[in-house]
């Protein structure tokens, strides 16, 4: 493709994995690479990354793969693209620190192309020069990306909000952004996640005020879940902690090694060297003298405050008396996950508290944020972007209300692509852009097939049905059985199972009778579709049916061989009857 163009691969419409494509003049700049993570009914599947075909297909166009921030919905996907392409990496000193950590975390080990820049680098690569400009998240060293041509400059912000009480390493560079839009902006890409909010956001600083509040009211431990790369809120934590005279535990898969990482780069603070306890010192410790601070994905802190209710994890259960506090906010997808965690918190004897919600923070921009980001930037075009599309919906009425009309707002779907050329920008053709489901270490071998059979395996169970057959004889050899898991209570229903063999039976022995015509898939279908109506029409349920037919086609050949063998001894016999005869003579 020539000209300018913008490729949405993910982030649009959907809450996470980031990854925009801008093309300028047949050159590739990558911004963001990210995941999401699923849905409750894609029964085991891990994460969902961007589909890379494209990128694949134009590898030796590729500039590099810019990173905004260290969360997993910017960085994730990025070992599986580094798989597929080798690119350099860009990004500031801990954004790269948590970008290896996931590399190697997921298998990619020796990739060293890692490049780390601040605000003040300009790279130019002929066809674009590529600044940036340092944002607020909560995550140090944030930053938003603008790709500069000669037509003007398309700009991706990342995830961002504007609070004017963050420290260094938090703080967003608005000399950067003016100088950035003195040169006309053709296109905004901005952070929709949290548009259409009726509030705006409180402060980081009240915010862990907040937290102060409600840990100093704990009279038992606390356990307060928040996202493992959200070194802002860890800061929070220590620093609740060593007011209030308690100490932190840990409980995360890697939470210690991202401190380790923060810790050494100065992102992050210790206020004293004993504040951190060794989580198998739990037991020991005087309840109001205890914080847990449990780490992981959206979806992970979440399943993990269940187990912990339930008393199935390893180390930690809820107990009458705790205090859960919640620090993250949770997608739609997630909303009746986060009902039943606190659900079970509260079973358990806990009280559970959202704190982003109870006092009206997010890591994400206001209405009002974005109003003055159009204002600062003023591009001729907005792409609202890293939001499902009620939000970026939300977003595009607050483009008309600063005065944009509809034709300058794009609302994209993932796979779009939009080119701008002689200083209109217009809709065209698009490219592959699917979910790419990872399920262990498959990565894109599951498809809707896959998941359908995992639904109904998990909703109505299955129903095996085996025997063994001889097409030669023209009959059933065995007795057939039948295997059930998750669907019926077997002692319960004998008559059932019955009746379902005898159905078996029939339809075999029927296809049996024109051995000539007989065909594998037909029969399985046939058996499949009788046993699968008797079923529902007896228990409206409907199991997965799963024929296996065994055929016995050696038997005739014994029989021949047993028979071959009898021959040959008789006519040894008849032979050594004539010798002996012969002799007598």
């Amino acid at each position: 493709m020539s000209g300018i163009n913008i490729i949405p691969l993910g982030g649009v419409r959907e809450d996470g994995k980031n990854m925009y494509l801008v093309e300028v003049n047949n050159k590739i700049f990558i911004l963001d690479c990210g995941l999401i993570f699923p849905p409750d009914e894609m029964l085991g599947i891990d994460i969902m990354i961007p589909d890379f075909t494209y990128v694949i297909e134009h590898k030796d166009q590729v500039a590099g793969v810019f990173l905004t921030h260290g969360h997993a919905d910017a960085i994730g996907a990025l070992p599986y693209l580094l798989r597929e392409v080798n690119v350099p990496v860009f990004g500031t000193e801990l954004t790269i620190e948590l970008a290896k950590i996931t590399c190697r975390q997921r298998g990619v080990k020796n990739f060293k192309d890692f490049y780390v820049i601040d605000d003040s680098n300009e790279i130019d690569f002929k066809e674009a020069v590529v600044k940036f400009f340092n944002t607020t998240h909560t995550v140090p060293e944030s930053i938003g990306i603008a790709i500069q041509t000669k037509q003007g400059s398309i700009v991706y912000t990342g995830d961002f909000k504007f609070d004017m009480t963050v420290g260094n390493g938090y703080q967003t560079n608005f000399n950067r952004m003016n100088e950035i839009a003195s040169n006309e902006v053709i296109a905004l890409l901005a952070d929709s996640q949290h548009a259409d909010s009726y509030f705006e956001n409180s402060s980081e600083a009240s915010l862990e005020q907040a937290i102060l509040k409600e840990v100093g009211k704990a009279e038992g431990r606390v356990v307060i879940a928040t996202v493992d790369s959200n070194i802002l809120r860890i800061q929070q934590v220590f620093n609740v902690a060593q007011k209030l005279h308690r100490n932190v535990y840990l409980s995360g898969d890697q939470v210690e090694q991202i401190i380790d990482v923060a810790i050494r780069l100065n992102k992050l603070t210790l206020p004293s060297k004993d504040l951190i306890q060794p989580l198998d010192k739990l037991d020991k410790a005087e309840d109001h003298r205890v914080i847990i601070l449990e780490t992981g994905g959206h979806g992970k802190i979440l399943k993990t405050l269940q187990e912990m209710s339930r008393g199935n994890h390893k180390r930690v259960t809820i107990q009458k008396g705790d205090k859960v506090l919640i620090t993250s906010s949770p997608s739609v997808g997630l909303e009746t996950l986060m009902a039943d965690t606190k659900d079970d918190i509260y079973r358990a004897g806990g009280h559970a508290v959202e704190v982003l919600s109870a006092y009206k923070s997010s890591g994400h921009a206001s209405p009002k944020d974005l109003e003055i980001l159009m204002g600062l930037f003023k591009p001729k075009y907005i792409v609202p972007v890293s939001g499902e599309y009620r939000l970026m919906d939300a977003h595009r009425k607050l483009a008309k209300k600063t005065g944009y009309q509809d034709s300058e707002i794009f609302l994209l779907n993932r796979g779009d692509v939009l080119t701008y050329k002689k200083g209109q920008m217009s809709l065209g053709a698009s490219v592959p852009a699917q979910n790419v489901l990872v399920d262990g270490s498959g990565v894109g071998d599951i498809g809707n097939i896959v998941l359908r059979d995992r639904r109904i395996l998990s909703e109505d169970g299955i129903f095996v049905v085996v025997l063994t057959i001889s097409r030669n004889e023209g009959k059933i050899l065995s007795q057939v059985e039948i295997i059930s898991r998750g669907f019926v209570y077997v002692k319960e229903n004998k008559e059932l199972f019955n009746a379902s063999k005898a159905l078996v039976v029939e339809t075999v022995e029927k296809a049996l009778e024109d051995s000539k015509n007989f065909e594998w898939s037909e029969v399985k279908s046939s058996i499949r579709e009788v046993v699968a109506k008797y079923l529902f029409k007896e228990t409206k349920r409907r199991p997965m049916v799963l024929p296996v037919i065994m055929e016995a086609s050696h038997r005739r050949g014994r029989r021949n061989f047993k028979k071959g063998t009898k021959e040959l001894e008789a006519t040894k016999a008849s032979k050594n009857t004539k010798n002996q005869k012969g002799r007598k003579g």
